[in-house]
């Protein structure tokens, strides 16, 4: 009986996760009310605050259920460790993109927190979080670019820290107006493309050779 209790009590904080997931996303964070998420998961204010302490908890523990984009791609630096650095960004680059198109969970979960959350107050720890993963991105993208200018044997025409800036931007705005056209381009197709484009621009070239993980 026991852990039958412990099985609901688990099943009713992943409803109420996965509600809050879907009001959040239609309703914007802060709009929504504890009371419209406690309906769309069939349960009471009374379940909500046995789970969590208020609405920025139970936010912040929406959040810490996915890994999000940047946050994967900064991990899939060390699965391609065995590539040249130009294969290895390609790679990593295809990583982020299929993530982001093909996963509608961390999708919703990385809009909400792109455009439907104000970073005030005890939801700011998730805007520290979204910059210590875009840091920590840019940084490994910036290592790749400077070992790839050592290899290259000349300078590229943008320092490695400016190129890796760049770069960065360059796959945060498709992602961004992706997003905000609801998919209104193909993100995968556009988005090899355009790193392509740009590593060709600083005068870098490849074989396709994919990543352990099968990405290429």
């Amino acid at each position: 009986m026991v852990r039958r209790t412990k099985e609901d009590a688990n099943a009713t904080r992943h409803s109420l996760l996965d509600a809050a997931e879907t009001v959040f996303h239609e309703r914007g964070v802060s709009r929504a009310s504890l009371h419209e998420i406690a309906l769309a998961a069939g349960a009471t204010r009374g379940a909500i605050y046995w789970h969590f302490k208020d609405k920025s908890d139970l936010f912040n523990a929406m959040m810490d259920r996915v890994t999000l984009p940047l946050e994967q791609a900064c991990g899939e630096f060390d699965n391609c460790a065995g590539l040249d650095p130009v294969q290895r960004l390609r790679g990593v680059m295809h990583v982020l993109l299929e993530q982001v198109a093909t996963d509608a969970h961390t999708r919703r979960v990385f809009e909400i927190a792109l455009f439907r959350v104000e970073y005030v107050s005890e939801l700011v720890g998730v805007r520290d979080r979204h910059i210590t993963a875009s840091l920590a991105f840019t940084e490994a993208i910036a290592r790749d670019f400077a070992l790839a200018e050592q290899a290259l044997g000349r300078p590229l025409p943008l320092p490695a820290d400016a190129a890796a800036t760049a770069l960065h931007a360059l796959f945060d705005g498709l992602i961004r107006n992706w997003l905000l056209t609801e998919g209104g381009f193909d993100l995968r197709a556009v988005g090899q493309g355009a790193c392509d484009t740009f590593l060709r621009g600083l005068g870098l070239q490849w074989t396709d050779v994919p990543c352990p993980r099968g990405v290429g």
